[in-house]
């Protein structure tokens, strides 16, 4: 079923459409712009659901409606003049479902499997120390479980600092270029660990390791928002797949125990590394800044056709017209910075990422010593971490499919803790030296929970006002967000979550082992703290700001709507006119 669009009369360049002035709208136009807003969101809920439930030819038009075809709104929105994919932004622009499906599927292969397999490599130098703690590692280095903690604690205290500093470089340098940097140094870091001698350069290692980088700010780049939460999910997905294979790789590294006189957790660490300083160099060559600048010197003809790259930067732009507000080498000003960080709106959120992971962060982090501690060997340790991590997969991808389908962002975030609280009261509950295997089955059940990051990442995203926000029972309103908020804010939250990697690495300590009933006593505290009053809570915060600013928004005329809307100063969430998923 194809789709008609209203006459659209802004198919100009950006300078004839910004001359635009009050002065030379008419009453009507007037009258008719404060519900405008309303229905050009609505109309936009209303398609979209439609969509969901219905098949959909393939080559029925597949364009967006958005506020670039109400020539009232468009000039509010129009792409700075220095916005790198300007000469492919065209308002008058169409295509069909088909064009679309075969052009996402190749940004999947081109973009997001590359970005991937960069987060993975990561992840490989990042958890291998987990896999090296299967052996003889703490001994031969002279360390105690309580000098591990700090390790741990130093190598996230180092990530929380570094975050913020790490997405500023991003912005101003461009992620296509800083990402692939931070991998390579990352990679000669980890295999530089092959020459530990002990405790302090154990800890020197663990600072060093400590960066993230800015891949999901790379992804929105290409994707819209309702691609984004499931391409989010795949993302951390692709961490789990990495820590199946790099399972297999320790158990078969490890092996090499004795080689040239040097332990198997050393190979380990030469190894592994040495894969991620190749990623590295490859990332290099297949991260292009953006939809338009995929031509190189060793690609010369790109990944994508003129034709590939108009819908690509229309179609992005009309699901997000704030995407055009900063070109990708644009830094941030420290004005934006302060403004971004007291946005108290999203301090709920930050508090979510501190304790939300916290109840599962000591069993997935002690795992392997607690699966050594109960009677299983180095090897047999290393292939017991493998069930967990596949489950993971399937139970993180099923969670996100479940938000986007109920439109749901708290409640369904709640299922992490929900799921790992039982088991946690089981694993307490356990009389002293229980059966290996009891154990080992009690401890994948309270790994395999479905990891609810993507959606709080995504949850963050949706609250800084960058999309046209709506939710089936929190109304739909136009707003107007901005890349530098999304930068900050996502980063300041990851900083929480780093935090909360901090906390968790105290509570499982050397004088707690081997049970560990004081640290599982707390972690179910937490667990409850969490389900009964901090998720809950942040539901029911946002669901008072809403009614705050329904009670503002409908006691305005349409007129002073009308003067509000082109007057205002407001930005992404601070405007009235935006409501708060939740």
């Amino acid at each position: 079923m194809t789709r008609t669009f209203p006459a659209v009369n802004i198919v100009t360049e950006p300078t004839t459409i910004k001359s635009a002035s009050p002065s030379q709208v008419d009453d009507n136009s007037v009258k008719d712009l404060g519900v405008s807003i309303h229905e050009v969101a609505l109309d936009l809920v209303d398609e979209e659901e439609n969509q969901r439930k219905r098949p959909t030819d393939p080559d029925a038009i597949a364009t967006k409606r958005s506020v670039f075809d109400d020539p009232m709104l468009a000039p509010h929105y129009w792409p700075k003049k220095d916005y790198e994919n300007i000469h492919r932004f065209d308002p008058s622009a169409r295509w069909t479902y088909r064009e679309e499906r075969a052009l996402v599927q190749k940004i999947d292969w081109k973009i997001m499997l590359m970005a991937a397999i960069g987060f993975s490599a990561l992840n490989l130098d990042r958890s291998n120390v987990n896999q090296a703690n299967s052996t003889s590692f703490l001994t031969d280095l002279g360390m105690t479980t309580d000098d591990f903690n700090l390790g741990n604690s130093v190598f996230r205290l180092a990530f929380l600092c570094a975050e913020l500093p790490s997405q500023l470089v991003s912005k101003r340098v461009g992620p296509d270029r800083w990402i692939p940097t931070q991998i390579c140094l990352w990679s000669i870091v980890s295999l530089s660990q092959f020459w530990l001698t002990g405790r302090t350069s154990f800890l020197v290692c663990r600072v060093l390791l400590g960066f993230i980088p800015d891949l999901v700010l790379y992804l929105s780049y290409f994707y819209t928002k309702r691609e984004l939460p499931i391409r989010l999910a795949l993302f951390w997905m692709s961490m789990y797949f990495c820590s199946i294979v790099a399972s297999f790789l320790a158990y078969g590294i490890l092996h090499l125990d004795g080689v040239a006189g040097e332990a198997g957790w050393r190979w380990l660490f030469l190894m592994e590394g040495g894969i991620t300083l190749l990623v590295g160099v490859t990332t290099f060559f297949n991260m292009p800044p953006s939809p338009t600048q995929t031509k190189a010197w060793f690609r010369p003809k790109g990944w994508f056709s003129e034709r590939e790259e108009i819908i690509m930067v229309n179609r992005i732009l009309r699901d997000d017209p704030t995407k055009g507000d900063m070109h990708n080498r644009e830094g941030l000003s420290l004005r934006r910075l302060w403004t971004a960080i007291c946005d108290y709106d999203l301090w709920p959120l930050y508090i979510l990422g501190l304790m939300f992971g916290i109840p599962n962060g000591p069993p997935a982090t002690y795992l392997t010593l607690l699966l050594r501690d109960i009677g299983f060997n180095t090897f047999q340790t290393n292939l017991l971490t493998i069930p967990y991590q596949a489950l993971g997969i399937v139970t993180m991808f099923l969670v996100t499919l479940l938000s986007e389908h109920v439109g749901e962002r708290t409640l369904v975030a709640m299922l992490e803790d929900l799921w790992t609280l039982p088991f946690l009261v089981t694993l307490y509950a356990l009389p002293a030296g229980p059966n290996p295997w009891v154990f080992f089955a009690i401890v994948t059940g309270l790994l395999s929970y479905p990891y609810t990051h993507p959606i709080q990442v995504f949850y963050i995203l949706l609250n800084l006002g960058f999309v046209v926000n709506n939710n089936r029972w929190g109304g739909a309103l136009v707003m107007r967000g901005a890349v530098s908020s999304r930068t900050v804010n996502a980063s300041l939250y990851n900083m929480f979550v780093q935090a909360s990697s901090i906390i968790s690495a105290q509570i499982y300590v050397a004088s707690d082992a081997p049970r560990y009933e004081r640290g599982n006593r707390i972690l179910i505290i937490i667990c409850c703290v969490n389900l009964g009053i901090l998720y809950p809570g942040t539901k029911a915060y946002y669901i008072w700001r809403n009614r705050q600013r329904d009670k503002i928004w409908n006691s305005m005329t349409v007129e002073e709507r009308d003067h509000y809307l082109r007057t205002t100063k407001d930005m992404g969430n601070r405007r009235l006119d935006f409501r708060f998923a939740h």
